[in-house]
C-alpha cells in the first residue's frame, strides 16, 4: 500500500496525487463524479482538491456544484474520516474576494454544500487585492481553526511577497499559518513556481500541491499534431504544440516512459512530484478510464538522470 505523505508541518497526511474537483459538476456529471471518487479511494487516494466557484464558468451553473457533489459522495460513502477535503475561498459570485467576513461566511457555505463539520485544509484562492491587509486574511482564517471549523490553512496564487508577510505575522502573532501553497507549476510552465515563491515554500517549510501540473492535458501525450481530442480544454493544451518547448517535452516525456513502461501522463506528474518541496500534484479525471495513469505516480520513481532529461527539455 502507498505509504500517504505529511503536507507540511500540519497533521494532515495525504496520499501523492490530490484529486481535482474541478471537472465535477463540469465535464462529470453526478454519476461519473461518484465513479471518479470511489475508483480514486480504492487505489489508495484520500486527497480531494475543490473550491466553492467550482463551476462558475458552466452555463446555468452558479459555483459549489462540485462541493455539493463532493460532499452528495461523502454522505453515501460515509467515508468522511477518511478523506482530506480541501477548498478554497475568493471566487464564489457570492462570496468573493478574501475580507475576513467574507472568508468566515464563504466557509459556514462551503461546509454546507460539503455537509460536513470542518474543512480539513483552507485554501485562500486568490490574493489579488493588495488592499486587504494580510492581517485581517490570517485572522479570519485563524478565527476558523479555533473554532473547529478548519484544520489546516494553505494559499493559492500569491506573490512570495504576500506570502512572507503573512507568514511573518501568524509568527508573530502566534496565529494559524500557513502549512500549504497551489501554484500553477508543469513542465511546460515553471516560471510560475520556481524562484522566490519556491524559496519561501522551502524556508518555511510549506508543502506544494500544484495545479495544472498535466496543462490542460497537453502532458498526457495526447495531443499531437493532427490529432483530434474530443475535450473541454483541448484548444489551451493544443497551444503547447506550437512552442519549441512543449515539443522538445513531449520527446522527453515519450522516451523517459518508454524507459519505464509508463504512461506519459505518470511520467509528467512524477517529475512534478520529484521538485522541492512539492508533497501531491492536483490532477482531475473526467472518467474512471482516466484515473490509472493519475494514481500511478505513487509508484513511480524517476532517476536522476530522467529528472535531468526533462529538466533540461523543459528550459
Amino acid at each position: 500500500m502507498t505509504s500517504l505523505t505529511k503536507l507540511g508541518r500540519s497533521d494532515l497526511e495525504v496520499f501523492p496525487l490530490a484529486l481535482g474537483g474541478n471537472v465535477f459538476g463540469w465535464t462529470a456529471d453526478l454519476e461519473q463524479s461518484f465513479a471518479v471518487l470511489d475508483a480514486y479511494t480504492a487505489a489508495g487516494g484520500n486527497f480531494v482538491d475543490t473550491a466553492d466557484s467550482y463551476s462558475t464558468w458552466v452555463d446555468g451553473n452558479s459555483g459549489g456544484e462540485s462541493e455539493t457533489i463532493i460532499g452528495r459522495w461523502l454522505k453515501a460513502r460515509g467515508n468522511r474520516d477518511e478523506v482530506v477535503i480541501a477548498t478554497k475561498v475568493a471566487r464564489h459570485p457570492e462570496f468573493r474576494g478574501l475580507r475576513g467576513d467574507t472568508v468566515k461566511a464563504a466557509a459556514d457555505a462551503s461546509l454546507s454544500r460539503l455537509g460536513t463539520d470542518r474543512i480539513d485544509l483552507y485554501y485562500t484562492h486568490f490574493d489579488d487585492d493588495p488592499t486587504i491587509p494580510v492581517e485581517e486574511i490570517i485572522g479570519a482564517l485563524d478565527q476558523l481553526v479555533k473554532a473547529g471549523k478548519v484544520r489546516a490553512i494553505a494559499a493559492s496564487n500569491i506573490s512570495a511577497e504576500r506570502l512572507q508577510e503573512s507568514l511573518d505575522f501568524s509568527d508573530r502573532e502566534g496565529l494559524a499559518r500557513y502549512v500549504a501553497l497551489q501554484p500553477k507549476y508543469s513542465l511546460v510552465s515553471r516560471h510560475t513556481y520556481e524562484g522566490p515563491l519556491q524559496e519561501v515554500a522551502a524556508r518555511s517549510g510549506l508543502a506544494a500541491v500544484p495545479y495544472h501540473v498535466l496543462a490542460s492535458g497537453f502532458l498526457t501525450g495526447k495531443y499531437r499534431p493532427g490529432a483530434q481530442v474530443d475535450s473541454a480544454r483541448a484548444e489551451g493544451a493544443g497551444e503547447h504544440l506550437r512552442t519549441d518547448r512543449g515539443v522538445r517535452v513531449l520527446a522527453a516525456l515519450d522516451e523517459v516512459a518508454r524507459a519505464h513502461d509508463a504512461e506519459v501522463a505518470t511520467v509528467a506528474l512524477a517529475w512534478a512530484a520529484a521538485q522541492p518541496t512539492v508533497a501531491a500534484p492536483i490532477a482531475s479525471a473526467r472518467t474512471v478510464d482516466q484515473l490509472p495513469s493519475l494514481v500511478a505516480v505513487a509508484d513511480l520513481k524517476l532517476t536522476d538522470a530522467d529528472l535531468a532529461r526533462l529538466t533540461a527539455a523543459a528550459a
